[in-house]
Order: C-alpha cells, then sequence, then structure tokens
C-alpha cells in the first residue's frame, strides 16, 4: 500500500502511483524524480561495485598512457601526477587524489557497506555507507578524467610519442561501471529496504527527513534513522551565500595569476586560464582551446551567477518561473564537477614532461586559488536547499 509523500524537491504533497519496470515516478511540479518502478535486486549493484574495486587495481597501477621523450619512455599511472604535485602543492594534490581516486572507491565500499549493514542489521553502517553514496556520488570524476587525459595526449603530441598503456583499459571500463552504479543506486531504495515507510503512520505529512528521505509529523528527530529533523536546511541561504562570496573572491587570482608554468629549453612560459587558451587557439588547438574556455572559465562564472540568481529571487520572492529555477539549480549541480578538468590535465602534465631545464611544467600559484573555486561552488550548490525556490509558489496558491 502506497502513502502520501512530501516531494524532496519542492514539498509538495503526492501520491506516487504504481510505476512499470524500466519507468520512474516524477513529481508533477518540479519534475523530482521520487522513485524507480519495477522489483529491484541489489545483488547487481553489488556485483558491479565488486567488479569497479578489482578494476581500481590495474586502473592506478599500471600506465594509462606512456611517451617516448627525447628518446626516454615516461609512463603516466593515475596517481602519478599527485604523486609529483603532493611536494610542493599538496592542497591541489590531494584535491586531485580524492576526485580521482578517493571519492569511487569510498563509493564502491559503501555499496558493499550498505548491502552488509542490510543483511546484518547494523545501523551505523548502514546509515553511514548510503550517507557516503549520496554526497560522493557527484565528487566521482573519472569521466572528467579521461577527458582530461585526452587533452593532455593532444597538448604533448609535439613534443613526444604516445603509447596507449593497459591501465587506461581498465579506467574506461571501470568509468563505464562507475556510471551504471552511480545511474543505478537509489538512497530510497535502500531505505525502503531497511525499514519500509508503511510501517509508519503519522498523522500529518510535515517533514521531510534529508537523511533517509521519510515523511513524517514535525518532530526533533527522524523516527526511521534518528537523525535530526527540520523543514528547511539550517541557514541554507547563510552557508550557500558564505562559500559563493568566497568563491567569487578566489575567481580572481585564479584567472590574474599563473596557473602553469612551463619551461622549454630554458624559455620560462607563465600562463594564466586566458593565455593558455590563447596559446591553444594559436597553435590550431581550437577544439582543446574551447574546452578548457568553457570547464575553466564559463563554469565556475555561470555556477557563481546562476547561484547568485537563485538565491536573490528566493530572498526577494519571486512569483514565476519556479519551475526554470528548478532546472537551473539541477544544471548548476551537474555541471560543477567539469570544472576539475583543468586541474587533471595539470596534473598529467606534471607527470609526462619532467625533463629539468630541457623541458618542464608545474602548476602555478593560480591552480590553487582554481582549486578553491571548484571545491567551493560544488559545496554551495549542495548547501542549497532546493525547496526554498518553491516556498514563495505555494505561498501564491494557497
Amino acid at each position: 500500500m502506497s502513502m502520501a509523500r512530501l516531494c524532496p524537491g519542492c514539498d509538495l504533497p503526492v501520491m506516487p502511483q504504481v510505476a512499470l519496470q524500466g519507468q520512474s515516478a516524477y513529481c508533477p511540479r518540479c519534475n523530482t524524480r521520487l522513485y524507480r518502478g519495477g522489483h529491484f535486486h541489489f545483488t547487481g549493484e553489488l556485483a558491479i561495485a565488486l567488479t569497479c574495486l578489482i578494476l581500481f587495481i590495474p586502473a592506478h597501477v599500471f600506465p594509462l598512457i606512456t611517451i617516448r621523450l627525447f628518446g626516454v619512455m615516461i609512463p603516466a599511472s593515475l596517481p602519478s601526477g599527485t604523486i609529483t604535485l603532493a611536494s610542493n602543492f599538496p592542497a591541489v594534490a590531494v584535491l586531485i587524489l580524492f576526485c580521482s581516486t578517493i571519492a569511487p572507491l569510498l563509493v564502491c565500499l559503501s555499496v558493499l557497506g550498505a548491502q552488509a549493514g542490510l543483511k546484518f542489521r547494523r545501523f551505523k553502517l548502514f546509515r553511514t555507507s548510503v550517507w557516503i553514496i549520496e554526497h560522493l556520488k557527484y565528487w566521482a570524476m573519472f569521466d572528467v578524467f579521461l577527458v582530461s587525459l585526452a587533452i593532455s595526449c593532444f597538448k604533448v603530441q609535439d613534443y613526444a610519442d604516445i603509447y596507449v598503456g593497459p591501465g587506461l583499459y581498465s579506467l574506461i571500463l571501470l568509468q563505464v561501471l562507475m556510471s551504471l552504479l552511480i545511474t543505478r543506486i537509489s538512497v530510497n531504495r535502500y531505505w525502503e529496504a531497511w525499514q519500509p515507510e508503511t510501517e509508519h503512520k503519522p498523522n500529518e505529512l510535515k517533514a521531510h527527513c534529508h537523511t533517509c528521505h521519510l515523511t513524517q509529523a514535525h518532530t526533533d528527530t527522524c523516527v526511521r534513522c534518528a537523525s535530526p529533523l527540520y523543514l528547511r536546511m539550517p541557514h541554507s541561504i547563510q552557508k550557500t551565500w558564505a562559500l559563493l562570496i568566497a568563491a567569487t573572491v578566489f575567481i580572481f587570482p585564479a584567472n590574474l595569476f599563473p596557473i602553469s608554468i612551463f619551461l622549454n629549453n630554458g624559455k620560462r612560459v607563465e600562463d594564466t586560464i586566458f593565455s593558455g587558451v590563447a596559446t591553444l587557439v594559436k597553435t590550431d588547438m581550437t577544439g582543446i582551446a574551447i574546452i578548457i574556455f568553457i570547464a575553466s572559465i564559463v563554469v565556475p562564472v555561470a555556477k557563481i551567477l546562476g547561484l547568485a540568481y537563485l538565491l536573490l529571487a528566493i530572498q526577494f520572492k519571486r512569483k514565476i518561473n519556479h519551475l526554470h529555477r528548478m532546472k537551473l539549480y539541477r544544471v548548476v549541480q551537474w555541471i560543477g564537477k567539469w570544472s576539475m578538468m583543468d586541474l587533471f590535465v595539470i596534473s598529467l602534465m606534471v607527470a609526462l614532461i619532467d625533463r629539468d631545464q630541457l623541458l618542464d611544467f608545474t602548476p602555478g600559484p593560480g591552480a590553487i586559488a582554481f582549486g578553491v573555486v571548484v571545491v567551493l561552488t560544488m559545496l554551495a550548490a549542495e548547501s542549497l536547499d532546493s525547496r526554498l525556490i518553491w516556498d514563495n509558489y505555494e505561498q501564491r496558491t494557497k
């Protein structure tokens, strides 16, 4: 028997209809997916997660590519750029390591942890694992890393011969399986398997738990997962503004200071993001220049402007275009990770080009500021409660 629930995207009370296999139920107002139809078996996710964990080993141990530079064979594995950066740029190295290794690894391990928690009824293990899945899946960036690898190959092709390594095949397969895993994962299904919402029969539907997504009466803690319960995320607007203002401050040094320093036969060339794009255009790499320009300049600025617009619309109680603002919010969430592309390219170039005074590549101070911008804008998107977008709509339609 299905129960009425509040939409997690806009807080609209809805009565989900039965959805067939391969179909999904969506909120009629904000188009948030409420659940997927058909029978679901967790064994499929378990098999994919285990396969991903097995592929982690060759994808990280074996070279992705190997270049021949001045007669020397230089391999580049997935963690090699991070290792090279660790001594001089530890913050950038940690960010790259987190997005390219730690986050996807934790997501895969958490699938195992969630299912072990279900099987053996270990609540803390289960809740922690599901929380990691929900919050870190956006930080798993194998797809961004692969695009960055392709860009790096184009940039070094004039200096070196490039050979594909066995690690690349493993990484491509790992990315395919990770995409499949993240697409299949439904936090709601895990919580329903832990304790179905039909076991709870609240006499009023006022609060939606952000941890287990159970709709219930407004109390201090959730009746299913014991998490603090609130009608809206506490201080959501203030937190988002703070993160957004900090990102705006750092975007200036990120674009004004050199993001990379290239040494060629004793000649030192310092490139900002803009000058790097211009250099790519001059060297007939217009396609790569467009990709870098969009990922490193357009996307961060668009995220800041987009979030600022959403916050202002909420605070000034705009009464139109709620659905358009919701779509903008989803776009801002999705595009955020692609700003990491430039940092991944830098880590790969550092690993590949290291011939002392003949040919060398190092990050500039702008890379640190740019990394801060990427993290702050992604955190800002996560801190904004999308239901605030619809509060004024509810008041207007009463």
